[in-house]
């Protein structure tokens, strides 16, 4: 392999340069979150060269240099790939960043956090008087994220179940995998205007040392109003799937499946949580949560 170097001034170009173009694929005008992307140094969270991104058809490809420049495209590197674990597409990223509303001064639970880049991104938009907590169930993805985050001092790696979690409270849940259902904690730990942003998804077929992934998917806005929740759709999304008390059991899959087959979660506007749900009006009914059609 062939190693290229640049600057820190001309890197910080390219992260601008970078920052720009993702704000542009994503569709969005954010100049917070432009900056945040354009301050944190990528490459340092994707682990030693050489470097293998993910192909859209399947399957991994070996990048042929060391070049902290490729860092900066919308692709997915590679992080773990016995268990399928990607440093997920930054344009997804940036409108489900952007859907969350990171302020700056809030308490932010990413949940799923791998190796840490967009915990430091979070890091940014909340700023020195907000705190980020990075949980990560693998105990080596955390090492790694503690190791690659050890300069930020508003951010704490928790090598942790995401649905065990202490319940504090939180103004944004934001959650790197997919799930069935979210966990109580994330809900029930939401200050009022509290937003999570979570992949709701059907673990496709299990793949030899790759890990499962969402066969459907749909990425999720929900809201803690006063008493109630909003629910917003914020389009498809193919995360890899929860383990841990976050695996899901077969009859949550079928119904769930079925939802998605019948199609209409564009349409969701409220959820129902631990009550009696209008069934009818409903997208999709678990036996303690619901998706609705109505407003809230």
């Amino acid at each position: 392999m062939t190693a290229t170097s640049f600057s820190p001034a001309e890197l910080a170009v390219i992260r601008r340069a970078f920052a720009c173009q993702i704000m542009a694929a994503a569709g969005i005008t954010d100049t917070r979150l432009e900056a945040a992307l354009a301050a944190v140094p990528r490459e340092t969270f994707l682990g030693e060269p050489p470097w293998q991104i993910a192909e859209p058809r399947g399957g991994y490809r070996t990048l042929a240099a060391v070049n902290p420049v490729y860092a900066y495209q919308d692709a997915l590197f590679v992080l773990a790939a016995d268990k399928g674990i990607h440093n997920g597409s930054p344009a997804l990223h940036a409108r489900l960043l952007a859907a969350l509303e990171p302020q700056l001064g809030d308490r932010v639970v990413h949940v799923g956090a791998g190796t840490g880049y967009y915990s430091a991104v979070l890091a940014e938009l909340v700023g020195p008087a907000g705190h980020v907590y990075a949980v990560e169930i693998d105990d080596a993805l955390a090492s790694r994220a503690r190791n690659a985050l050890a300069d930020r001092n508003n951010i704490t790696v928790l090598a942790a179940d995401g649905a065990q979690l202490e319940k504090q409270a939180a103004d944004a849940v934001y959650v790197n995998f997919g799930v069935a259902r979210p966990a109580d904690v994330w809900i029930e730990a939401l200050r009022p205007g509290g937003r999570l942003v979570m992949p709701l998804g059907v673990p496709g077929p299990a793949r030899r040392s790759r890990g499962r992934h969402s066969s459907y998917g749909a990425a999720l806005r929900i809201e803690r109003r006063s008493e109630s929740f909003s629910a917003r759709w914020l389009g498809p999304a193919f995360f890899v799937c929860a383990t841990g008390q976050l695996a899901t059991d077969a009859d949550q899959l079928d119904a769930l499946t079925a939802a998605f087959t019948r199609g209409g979660v564009e349409f969701v506007k409220s959820m129902i949580w631990k009550a009696v749900p209008p069934i009818e009006r409903c997208w999709y009914v678990s036996k303690d949560w619901a998706l609705c059609y109505d407003e809230v």
